[in-house]
């Protein structure tokens, strides 16, 4: 049995790019067809208006929608759609989210909120295209190595498993903290461990910095600054969390997860086993 998956991207986060990509690394996986269709960089009503009779007329077995900030405009009419069309989806987002829980588990919506997963200092003055593309590359290797990506990967995996086997889908109500990643990155030294809890920790501090400078400051001579710290921060981020994983190959004792053809994954702890 082929699950059919349709990944909606309206906007961007630093999961959007890779979420499509987790489920299926080596593009050999045989029980799933996905096909990704995006908005791009906006998240209007209009971008949602457009992309939604492409998720509709593909009759998906899941849909997964990834958004920033899935309680505003674009995202909530993408949300209320979701709701009708009665398809088991899930909403990714960023810390945001958490206002509109409520919302969504009325909607029957399952939801994995990334407190991690930080808003870009989307500023004219400092945000160019290269600033944008080191700022997500650094949050991917945050991401990837605490953890998130497996948590967010085997949630997944778990709910293509029960629509395979018709059994009662219990979808996701999950919101990303330290702990929670680090705990699926399957450290073995707890100075890793360590080195991880404070990378996603620091990412998530760079949310609360970037949301004030971008929404709530209004001279450039104090939001500029904010938001080349919050990039400051998340760059140290991802240092840290190479760090940790590098302790980790130390110890040759990295946690791998590969699928299988059938979907399964096997569970590796030696580079050579």
């Amino acid at each position: 049995m082929v699950i059919k998956i349709g990944i909606l991207k309206i906007g961007n986060i630093g999961t959007s790019p890779v979420v499509d990509l987790i489920l299926d690394e080596r593009a050999d996986r045989e029980d799933i067809d996905v096909k990704t269709f995006s908005s791009g960089a906006k998240m209007g009503k209009n971008e949602v208006h457009n992309i939604m009779p492409y998720i509709i007329e593909n009759e998906f077995d899941l849909i997964i929608f990834i958004s920033p900030n899935p309680s505003v405009g674009g995202p909530k009419l993408a949300r209320e759609v979701l709701s009708e069309i009665k398809t088991p989806s899930i909403i990714i987002g960023d810390s945001p989210g958490i206002r509109c829980i409520d919302e969504m588990k009325q909607q029957n919506l399952g939801y994995i909120l990334i407190k991690g997963d930080p808003m870009i200092g989307a500023r004219r003055e400092f945000l160019d295209p290269t600033e944008m593309a080191i700022f997500n590359a650094d949050i991917i290797q945050v991401l990837a190595i605490t953890g998130v990506f497996r948590l967010i990967h085997t949630k997944i995996d778990e709910i293509i498993e029960q629509i395979k086997n018709e059994k009662t889908i219990t979808l996701p109500e999950i919101i990303i903290e330290a702990e929670d990643a680090v705990d699926m990155a399957g450290f073995n030294n707890p100075y890793a461990k360590s080195k991880a809890i404070a990378a996603y920790k620091i990412a998530c501090d760079v949310s609360e910095i970037d949301a004030t400078a971008c929404f709530k400051i209004k001279d450039p001579n104090r939001y500029v600054p904010l938001v080349s710290s919050a990039h400051e921060m998340i760059t140290t981020a991802a240092k840290l969390a190479r760090e940790a994983r590098e302790l980790e190959k130390s110890y040759n004792s990295v946690l791998r997860t590969p699928h299988k053809r059938n979907g399964s994954y096997e569970i590796r702890n030696k580079l050579i086993d």
